[in-house]
């Protein structure tokens, strides 16, 4: 046992040393491949460097070459300019010699030129003066030879010398200064004219040009020309430009043109105002005026206007306009004979509860409306008090309930209530209604089903990008149109057809997509589905377009429900042979539902009333057994109108108003012509009632004008024609099918009470709504 221990002791001594020579090993090796790559690199670096230092030194050539050519070229042209002087000089000596006397001094003078012209050692002194300023010159105190024989400093050696910018950037200047040789560095600027040191920090040419103006007149005037051809060269467009410049403006322009408005000047008051009208009509918040982007915009358009902050806006100039309109408004409201509106409940992103009010009356034969106000309605919504809070809405803006056509509201039972509690008659907004008929008719298992899947289905690609982006290549391997899928709204039946329609029109794609995924089988439609939606699909387009038609504000739509009731009634909802059962269920139960609601006595009169009033429906869409009701309904309307507007004759069978001085009939004796005028009062009376109904039964028997034709501007032409009738147009004709424009007000105010914008006061709510929707 003991050698079993000793040897395997040895062993592991054997296998440790083994190891650690292998490390060793290991490290030598590594330590060799790093000396390597180290060695390579600083070869790499000096083969690198040794490049660098080659291209510096080719650069370096080339520039050193290129500068000694410009000198070259420099010491050609001045030797040039020298010998041309010389020359010039000599001519005008000789002329001068010829032509005068010359004195001993004049001939000592004369004699050193002449010497100095044969001496090479002197330079020739640039601008030589003429013997007349010779003369005047004082004498030195040497010799007059002596004087002429000192050597003159050779300024074109020191130009030689003066080497031009290494580094030049384009300037004309440095035509006219430069560098010594000896200034490697370059710091020290010399003038080529004078030899003077100019000084010139960081490469400022500034007073290099001061030097040339003040010392050198010539060369200043000269760099002048040059750099104005540089800069015409520069802009091509420059002549252009400057031949289409404006003309020179007036003393006083060129005062006021950086002067700001006045804010008692028209024209700040203009801007100010065309600002405050993007603030209310655009739903903007009041900050968009301390805005960076807003104020350049602003300042590029005119730079004079000087824009008020925030509060100037909000305080002053939005009250100010909203109290403005609200007097325009009143005073339209105060001739409008007849009138109808529409209310709603709803609350704000900050739970405020919010009524709002709306009123649609006709003006010069034109349907106009307006929103009366969002106000803050925070009691409970019981029918007393919204039954309070519209008497006073009326009464705020001085509105008479006796001329109020009709209140058009939604089936919310507190507002029934309310119109019950005012004795207005109210009209179902249709578009309500035929959303419950919808759903009162989709009340099925199956198509509840069905529904329920289809909205799984939209969901789960609604928040998956990776199913979406898979639809949309199957979509192109089936050539089918590459649309998205659409997402029910619980609020707008039109959603659900719209969603049934995209899923229908997509089966096969999502079928393809959800099958790859055993997550997403179970949503794939089998037969059954498909011809429930189907189904669906048949009943519910044809109506689908009913709603929007019936929606609008701008064109006459009360005198529409009736004759689409009949539509319904006659073609799109009756059985056909192709019908399914589901689908025959569903157009009975939506048949059903519509007619019992609109069988209520009140609303029927008012819908035959309007119908009869449009020329272009009359009684065409009225069941004949009420013709002749609604007949005589409409002439006992058109009797009371009258007197209600004073625009009926006084009653010819009634007593006679006596005139002054005139003799009372109790005092005569009775005539036989007497008994003939009360027969033909009598008469009278018979005839007023008659021309009603001889101008209704014309007015019926008249062509039937295209349903494409605006009623309200047929009786604009014919009011004269049907005076009377006219009355009848004017007071039913005005009130809105739907409730769609509290609806809108609603979707304003969200526009304005948003996430930015949550702490808005109701009153200044109230005004913002009011000015977008009324502006």
């Amino acid at each position: 046992m003991a050698k079993e221990a000793t040897e395997g002791q040895v062993t592991r001594k054997r296998e440790k040393k083994k190891t650690e020579e292998a490390t060793e090993q290991l490290k030598e090796r590594e330590e060799a491949t790093e000396g390597q790559v180290t060695r390579k690199r600083e070869k790499a670096t000096e083969q690198l460097k040794e490049s660098e230092e080659a291209t510096e030194g080719q650069v370096t050539r080339e520039r050193e070459k290129k500068e000694t050519e410009e000198v070259t070229e420099q010491l050609k042209e001045s030797e040039e300019a020298t010998e041309g002087q010389v020359t010039r000089e000599r001519e005008k000596k000789k002329e001068t010699e010829e032509a005068t006397k010359v004195s001993p001094q004049a001939s000592v003078f004369a004699l050193g030129d002449c010497e100095r012209d044969r001496d090479p050692s002197h330079s020739v002194v640039p601008n030589v003066p003429c013997a007349k300023t010779r003369l005047s010159r004082p004498r030195h105190p040497l010799t007059t030879n002596q004087a002429w024989r000192i050597p003159i400093k050779n300024e074109t050696a020191e130009r030689d010398d003066i080497v031009s910018k290494r580094r030049n950037n384009g300037s004309i200047i440095w035509k006219w200064f430069g560098f010594k040789k000896k200034d490697e560095q370059q710091l020290q600027v010399i003038c080529r004219e004078c030899n003077k040191t100019v000084a010139s920090k960081s490469g400022s040419t500034t007073n290099l040009f001061h030097h040339l103006q003040q010392r050198h007149k010539v060369q200043y005037e000269e760099c002048v020309k040059l750099r104005g051809c540089a800069a015409a060269a520069a802009s091509p467009t420059a002549k252009a430009s400057s031949a289409a410049a404006p003309k020179q403006c007036l003393l006083q322009e060129s005062f006021t043109r950086g002067e700001p408005y006045d804010k008692k000047t028209a024209k700040w008051r203009e801007i100010t105002k065309a600002v405050a009208y993007h603030i209310a009509k655009d739903m903007v918040p009041v900050a968009t005026v301390a805005q960076d982007g807003f104020k350049k915009l602003l300042r590029t358009m005119d730079p004079r206007y000087n824009l008020p902050n925030r509060n100037y806006f909000s305080e002053e100039v939005l009250p100010e306009m909203y109290t403005t309109l609200r007097q325009k408004l009143t005073a339209r409201l105060a001739t409008v004979k007849y009138f109808a509106v529409t209310t709603d409940m709803w609350s704000s992103r900050t739970c405020e509860p919010y009524m709002s009010l709306t009123v649609h009356f006709i003006e010069d034969w034109r349907m106009e409306s307006a929103c009366l106000q969002t106000s803050y309605f925070p009691q409970d919504h019981t029918g007393e008090h919204i039954a309070e809070a519209l008497q006073d809405a009326l009464s705020s803006w001085k509105l008479e309930e006796k001329r109020l056509v009709a209140i058009t509201t939604d089936n919310g039972s507190n507002v029934v209530k309310a119109a019950q509690l005012l004795k207005w008659l109210r009209m179902q907004c249709f578009g309500h209604r035929l959303h419950l008929a919808i759903g009162h008719g989709m009340d099925d298992h199956r198509i509840t089903r069905c529904i329920a899947l289809c909205k799984k289905m939209v969901s789960s690609f609604s928040y998956s990008w990776k199913r979406r982006r898979e639809l949309a290549e199957v979509q192109i391997q089936l050539g089918l149109p590459t649309h998205q899928l659409i997402t029910e709204s619980a609020t707008r039946w039109g959603s659900r057809q719209q969603m049934i329609s995209r899923v229908l029109e997509q089966e096969a794609a999502l079928s393809k997509v959800l099958f790859a995924d055993k997550k997403s089988r179970h949503l794939v439609l089998n037969w059954q589905d498909v011809e429930v939606l189907q189904a669906v699909q048949k009943v519910l387009k044809p109506l689908h377009d009913f709603t929007d038609a019936l929606s609008g504000e701008e064109y006459v739509t009360l005198s529409y429900v009736r004759p689409v009731l009949h539509l319904f009634n006659s073609s799109l909802l009756i059985w056909e042979d192709d019908d399914s059962e589901l689908c025959r269920s569903i157009k009975t139960r939506i048949l059903d539902y519509l007619n019992a609601k609109y069988a209520d006595p009140d609303t029927s009169d008012l819908l035959d009333m309007a119908s009869l009033a449009d020329p272009r429906f009359r009684v065409q869409y009225i069941p004949g057994e009420r013709v002749e009701a609604l007949k005589h309904r409409a002439v006992l309307e058109v009797e009371a109108l009258q007197a209600d507007l004073g625009g009926g004759k006084p009653d010819p069978a009634g007593p006679v108003p006596e005139e002054p001085g005139m003799p009372t009939p109790s005092t005569k004796k009775k005539s036989l012509a007497s008994f003939f005028k009360q027969s033909t009062a009598t008469n009278t009376r018979l005839t007023q009632r008659e021309a009603i109904e001889s101008e209704l039964t014309s007015y019926l028997q008249s062509a039937i004008i295209d349903h494409d034709t605006d009623p309200l501007q047929w009786w604009k032409m014919h009011a004269d024609i049907f005076p009377a009738l006219s009355l009848l147009a004017k007071k039913y004709l005005c009130a809105p099918a739907t409730s769609s424009p509290s609806e809108r007000v609603f979707s304003c105010s969200g526009n304005i009470v948003n996430c930015h914008r949550a702490s808005l006061k109701p009153e200044a709510v109230d005004r913002l709504v009011f000015l977008a929707q009324n502006l």
